[in-house]
């Protein structure tokens, strides 16, 4: 069974930085494609970084230069670090798999909130 939980999500000045967690079970972070979304409020949920099993990263060009997502092998932990953040990144962030079939999995989330 797929679980992932979020965590370190918190509050920041404008200009911070945070460093967001997505903790794996069932699967094996490092062989799928794993995702970072976002959902602020009253908006719909958006992508904001993927990274596919040969390591290579895609980016939503609100975040490119600004947010790098990266997993570790030994932790089986997805990671999203956040650098230079601004007030329109406030929202809650979710990670994701997408199982063979088309079944998302997803965490709890985490919220994120920027102050300016």
């Amino acid at each position: 069974q797929v679980q992932l939980v979020e965590s370190g999500g918190g509050l920041v000045q404008a200009g911070g930085s945070l460093r967001l967690s997505c903790a794996a079970s069932g699967i094996i972070v490092s062989s799928y494609v794993m995702r970072w979304y976002r959902q602020a409020s009253g908006k719909e949920r958006e992508l904001v970084a993927t990274i596919i099993s040969g390591g290579t990263t895609n980016y939503a060009d609100s975040v490119k230069g600004r947010f790098t997502i990266s997993r570790d092998y030994a932790r089986n932990t997805l990671y999203l670090q956040m650098n230079s953040l601004k007030p329109e990144d406030t929202a809650v962030y979710y990670c994701n798999y997408r199982r063979y079939d088309g079944a998302d999995f997803w965490g709890q989330g985490t919220q994120v909130t920027v102050s300016s």
